[in-house]
């Protein structure tokens, strides 16, 4: 018998990419609800003219409708995603999933300002538990890996294309009966719900034995957070001083946020989560792109409504190239990621993005809709090329435990550099709109463009770095 030679060795098998029927059946449910909560948030934007005058709301009251869930949805996003760690990431996606349901019903059926407001604020509410808890699902339900890479690209992509959907869908239920735009989320949350309960399969072993929820942490970081994107989403509508007792009060109580966290025997947020420097670069860098994305859409959508005189729906079909992501982000990224690495590709999306709002430059008072269409199918690549990427590195490496912390840190990030992003907008356009004419307002909107761009670099920056970091290992 001749020898065996040295170099041949039993490799074991590469991970599938392939997803078994319950696995894409668990994949289509989860994705169905990110799909809901992009397509709420959306709709209700293009709806609020009618809203305005079927419940005689003022400006200020018209803006809560908005702000109400914005507070609900980013102050409870960290206390939602330790709650999935602790009683049940199913459990707490499927309750939630229920109230979401009958709050948006509620909504509907609102005969006065302070009602819808209300529904709004508890719909954000619900959307912050069952959002990571859904997130969580999917990070311990696929094995770390080109698996789990392939269904969070494909979970990303819904959710991009849900918010680009959303806008066609609000523009043509509103058209109709704005009342629509909220039992329409319902009707599917409710579809949702029936398919999760068979598809999400329960698994006991994934709660905490330890389920002691710091409610100290818990009441200081949530009001942290609500004060803070109060104040910087309020920052447009009120005055300076307000604007900065509020940020002061919110800095404040992180303050006293940490030092519960570093005193509690179980801590809301383990403060060691934080020496991971992917995660810190994910988390700022997905604080910074929304900002950018979230104040350039809402540039262009006052340009085009304000100063060309487009309807809801025109505006909303001008922005759909953008949801060109829902269909690239499970196709194309994947490979990306696979030959070049998170790094690489988060890093060629965020320079995509920059060259996009650079490309809107010179719109003017009547700019054809093909100049404007680049920026808008390039910032749809973007979103494909970061935005899952991401997702993927600020859950990458954290222990199962913390699954639903770490899906809460992010979100929450996105959440208040959207809320950042409109508020920087808003003042650049304030501030620089010398008059009311026309050319007035042009030149407000160009101005303001300096907010997504600069945003957009700054988040290319904070991510070079993690490349940096790969190529040195």
């Amino acid at each position: 018998m001749g020898e065996i030679p040295l170099s041949t060795t039993v490799r074991p098998p590469a991970p599938s990419l392939r997803l078994t029927p319950r696995a894409w059946g668990m994949l289509f449910v989860l994705c169905g609800a990110i799909f809901l909560e992009g397509i709420n948030v959306a709709m209700l934007n293009v709806a609020l003219p009618a809203i305005r005058t079927d419940l005689g709301l003022s400006t200020g009251e018209l803006q809560w409708v908005i702000s109400a869930y914005v507070l609900g949805y980013g102050g409870f996003m960290l206390v939602g995603g330790k709650a999935a760690d602790l009683f049940g990431r199913r459990r707490m996606f499927l309750a939630w999933l229920a109230v979401f349901l009958v709050v948006s019903a509620l909504g509907g059926m609102a005969d006065e300002g302070w009602m819808l407001i209300a529904a709004r604020f508890l719909a954000g509410v619900a959307a912050a538990v069952m959002t990571p808890a859904g997130l969580s699902i999917i990070t311990t339900g696929f094995e770390e890996g080109p698996q789990r890479n392939q269904a969070l690209l494909v979970y990303s992509g819904t959710a991009a294309g849900g918010f680009s959907l959303g806008l066609v869908l609000g523009g043509l239920l509103a058209a109709v009966n704005w009342r629509l735009v909220l039992f329409a989320p319902a009707v599917l949350a409710l579809v949702i719900l029936v398919l999760a309960v068979p598809l999400i399969p329960a698994a006991p072993e994934e709660r905490s034995q330890d389920r002691r929820l710091d409610m100290p942490g818990a009441v200081t970081i949530t009001a942290a957070v609500m004060l803070l994107v109060l104040g910087v989403e309020r920052a447009a509508h009120v005055a300076a001083g307000w604007t900065a007792a509020a940020i002061a009060a919110g800095l404040a109580l992180v303050a006293l946020f940490v030092v519960i966290e570093r005193r509690s025997a179980a801590p809301l947020l383990r403060l060691g989560i934080l020496r991971s420097g992917p995660l810190v670069r994910a988390n700022l860098a997905g604080l910074l792109f929304a900002g950018a994305f979230f104040g350039f859409q809402f540039i262009a959508v006052l340009y085009l409504q304000e100063l060309r005189g487009w309807s809801s729906l025109q505006t909303s079909l001008a922005m759909l190239a953008i949801g060109a992501d829902a269909v690239l982000a499970p196709t194309l990224t994947p490979r990306l990621v696979n030959r070049f690495g998170n790094a690489k590709v988060i890093l060629a999306g965020l320079l995509l993005a920059v060259l996009s709002y650079v490309l809107f430059l010179p719109i003017g008072l009547d700019t054809l809709y093909l100049a404007m269409f680049p920026t808008m199918i390039i910032l749809g690549v973007a979103f494909a090329l970061a935005y899952g990427p991401l997702t993927i590195v600020a859950t990458d490496g954290v222990e199962e435990s913390e699954q639903g912390l770490a899906g809460g840190l992010l979100y929450t990030s996105f959440q208040f550099g959207a809320a950042l992003g409109l508020a920087a907008g808003t003042a650049v356009i304030v501030a620089a709109t010398a008059g009311d004419s026309p050319a007035d307002l042009l030149g407000g909107y160009r101005a303001a463009l300096a907010v997504p761009i600069a945003a957009a670099v700054l988040a290319a920056v904070v991510s070079a770095f993690g490349l940096r970091k790969e190529q040195a290992r």
